[in-house]
């Protein structure tokens, strides 16, 4: 398994590095934005350790350039603890965060977490017929972990395609915030529940003829999210 830890702090970088190749990962470093994006464009990583304040091309930038062409992975680390700075992190395509300082086993959980469920991928060639979802103009291929728009292929981030593919497995059942933090991250979550929040409206600007007025991705007012029976 291949890494790559992103920060211009070049001591937090060096002890990264040590525990994670503890564990038995790969690990590439970098030290700014636009070197991560070129690495994440000629390398295969499984997994990306992003800081949010560097100089230049900062966290932020580098995870929207890296998202237009890659669903790998990216946990955010952050000095920063408001949640419109988090939301921002989510909204540029990051599946998790972490607030600085933090407590090395905990980044190593949420690295096990996120590349466990990244690792669950189909086999080769057209998957069987039961792996597939369909939903009027929604399908889901679920051992190709792909989702199309009438036909059309959508890029989803693993996060996204982990909630759209639970709530279309459960149709008609409305979830709360936290429960599908438990239930579809997976992991005890430490962040702000209102990250849903984020991938919902990031699913429907990709799924749904008019975000605005939702055909599947539903919600129920003052309880949660659904997807339409």
């Amino acid at each position: 398994m291949k890494i790559l830890v992103v920060d211009d702090e070049r001591p937090l970088v060096k002890g990264i590095l040590f525990n994670l190749e503890n564990e038995g990962y790969e690990v590439d470093c970098c030290y700014d934005g636009a070197t991560a994006v070129d690495m994440a464009r000629k390398e295969h990583y499984h997994l990306i350790i992003l800081d949010l304040m560097m100089p230049g091309k900062d966290g932020l930038e580098a995870c929207q350039e890296i998202r237009s062409f890659s669903t790998v992975p990216i946990i955010m680390l952050t000095a920063r603890s408001e949640r419109s700075d988090l939301l921002l992190g989510f909204e540029s395509g990051a599946d998790d965060y972490i607030t600085k300082p933090f407590d090395i086993l905990e980044l190593k959980a949420r690295v096990r977490a996120l590349i466990r469920r990244a690792a669950i991928t189909g086999s080769e060639g057209a998957g069987p017929q039961d792996d597939l979802l369909v939903r009027g103009q929604i399908s889901l291929d679920e051992s190709q972990r792909c989702a199309r728009k009438n036909g059309v292929e959508v890029d989803l981030t693993m996060k996204e395609f982990d909630l759209i593919l639970f709530l279309m497995k459960n149709p008609g059942k409305v979830y709360s915030r936290e429960k599908l933090l438990d239930l579809v991250w997976g992991y005890e979550y430490l962040g702000d529940s209102r990250t849903v929040d984020v991938h919902i409206r990031r699913l429907r600007e990709k799924l749904e003829r008019d975000p605005a007025s939702p055909e599947y991705i539903l919600t129920k007012w003052g309880v949660g999210y659904y997807f339409a029976p």
